[in-house]
């Protein structure tokens, strides 16, 4: 068979496409053995009328057409929240933050599901307060206007001691229905209130300003008990005798009982010897007064200064020791002339002065400094009565402070069991000590060479630190054995440098050999705590105890 024969052929089989389709159906399948080129078929029964609702159709498109121009906001019907209905709204920041602050600030805004209309709402506490004024829409007074206006309608606070006391509960006009229903106070309430009111009515005393006819509450009054001249003519008490020579001499250790101060009624804090020569020695008692005693001669007591209200904390002298300077427990400093036994100036900052000490600079005598409960040291000129500095770095009360180095430094403790080595002047800490195992340090002293710190430690210790180069703590030099925790009790250097003393809680008076750190010599002095020791500055082994028993000895 030629091509052309083939092409006819193929043309003329197209025509048994046009018979029917069950025609080729009854036909029988050829065996796939007989002929593998075949492929069995079947044929599909596709419905052509699906069964459709066409009223549903129509009702859905008709739903379309009407809900065309609702936002999603108007189409929702059921809940789609736990507590009702979120809706969207899409506005512009600055739209919204202006709708915000009006809500917030004047109690109403724009209702956003309004659609760009000027409904507004408004919060439960405002009610509406700005359209009874006349405002409409977006319009509305100024703040200070509308905060003046509902502050006028807010009732009173009430007296805090009366038991009305509603502060910023108190309720608005119309609103009494909310106000809530107080219980009354029996009798130990009552009581209790009252004291609370009169606790804040004198701290609010406490912290009044204050004028001079106020500072008048501490008028000084002073009584002298000996004869003036008893040294020469032309001479008062405070002048020392002509055979006291200040010069150095070796020091040793008192033996036996001497003398027995007795003048105060009750227990003495701090005891001083005149500056150089020791010829009076000066106490301060609990019992508000402070008396100056002769130590050479008759050894009685030459005068009392009255000034204070309670305790007398504690007292400096002046390098001449014509002025001293005293603390007491009622906030007050006395600057006194020690002749006349005058008040000079006072000085307080309404805080209790634990510690003052004159600058040790001839030319700084004007200047003291005084550390108080309030964790400060204050530095004051007595010319002005003025605080020139502060000195605020410690954590606790300040108990001591000690020049160093000639008044260039001075080293201060306190009750936050922290040393602070400070540039005089300078209120910022030169140098902070504080080590997990130190102790509070309520007492301090340096020795006579100037090269060593000694402090009274809460843990029945004296610790020693070296003065000079890097300040730092001398472990090699401890000196322990006595019983001192919880008391303050004053420690003393011999003026050679030889021997350190100290009280204790049980009245002994221990002396210790400073190159040894060896206890030498435990003596009873007082009945009680022995509070303050003092060596004397030209005698060579005398030394003055006090004790909170109220008497004052003298050793040798």
């Amino acid at each position: 068979m030629d091509l052309l024969s083939k092409i006819q052929q193929a043309y003329t089989s197209s025509s048994e496409d046009d018979q029917p389709i069950q025609s080729k159906l009854d036909e029988p399948l050829v065996d796939q053995k007989e002929d593998q080129s075949l492929v069995q078929t079947s044929a599909i029964d596709i419905n052509l009328a699906p069964d459709v609702n066409i009223t549903d159709l129509q009702l859905q498109k008709f739903s379309n057409e009407i809900n065309r121009f609702k936002t999603d906001n108007q189409l929702i019907t059921k809940n789609n929240h736990l507590n009702g209905v979120i809706e969207q709204i899409y506005l512009n920041e600055g739209k919204f933050h202006e709708q915000y602050h009006n809500f917030e600030n004047f109690g109403y805004a724009i209702n956003p599901s309004d659609n760009g209309g000027k409904k507004l709402v408004y919060s439960n506490t405002v009610n509406k307060i700005d359209m009874d004024a006349g405002v409409e829409n977006t319009l509305s007074k100024s703040r200070k206007a509308y905060k003046k206006e509902l502050k006028r309608k807010r009732q009173a606070a009430g007296d805090p001691a009366s038991g009305e006391f509603m502060g910023p509960w108190a309720i608005y006009d119309g609103m009494e229905q909310f106000k809530t229903q107080r219980a009354d106070l029996d009798e130990e309430q009552k009581e209790m209130m009252q004291r609370y009111e009169e606790m804040r009515k004198e701290r609010i005393d406490e912290h009044k300003p204050r004028n001079d006819e106020d500072t008048e509450v501490h008028k000084s009054t002073t009584i002298f008990h000996g004869v003036g001249g008893d040294y020469g003519a032309n001479k008062s008490f405070i002048d020392h005798p002509p055979y006291l020579r200040n010069k150095e001499h070796a020091c040793f250790i008192p033996k036996k009982w001497v003398h027995t101060w007795v003048g105060h009624n009750k227990g003495v804090q701090k005891i001083e010897f005149f500056p150089k020569y020791g010829h009076l020695m000066l106490s301060a008692s609990h019992d508000s007064t402070i008396k100056i005693w002769d130590v050479m001669t008759h050894r009685k007591c030459m005068r009392t200064y009255m000034g204070h209200t309670k305790a007398v904390r504690d007292i400096s002298f002046s390098n001449d020791g014509r002025r001293f300077l005293s603390a007491g427990f009622d906030r007050v400093i006395q600057l006194w002339d020690t002749e006349t036994g005058k008040v000079i100036r006072s000085f307080t900052n309404r805080k209790t002065p634990f510690c003052v000490k004159f600058h040790p600079a001839d030319d700084k005598q004007n200047i003291f400094l005084a550390g108080c409960a309030n964790k400060k040291i204050l530095q004051f000129d007595t010319n002005s009565s003025e605080i020139t500095l502060q000195y605020e770095e410690h954590l606790g009360s300040i108990n001591t402070i000690t020049f160093i180095e000639g008044g260039r430094r001075f080293v201060s403790t306190a009750d936050d069991k922290k040393i602070f080595l400070w540039e005089f002047g300078i209120p910022v800490v030169a140098k902070h000590i504080s080590e997990p195992d130190m102790q509070a340090i309520p007492a301090a002293v340096m020795h006579p060479n100037g090269k060593y710190f000694a402090g009274q430690s809460m843990d029945n210790k004296i610790v020693i630190y070296d003065c000079k180069g890097n300040f730092k703590m001398n472990r090699k030099k401890k000196f322990s054995g006595h019983l001192n925790s919880g008391y303050a009790c004053g420690l003393d250097f011999s003026p050679d440098g030889q021997f350190l003393g100290s009280g204790d809680a049980d009245g002994k008076l221990w002396f210790w050999n400073w190159k040894s750190c060896k206890n030498l010599r435990t003596m009873k002095v007082h009945e009680g705590v022995c509070i303050d020791v003092k060596w004397h500055p030209i005698e060579p082994s005398k030394v003055a105890t006090c004790g909170w028993d109220g008497t004052i000895k003298l050793w040798d």
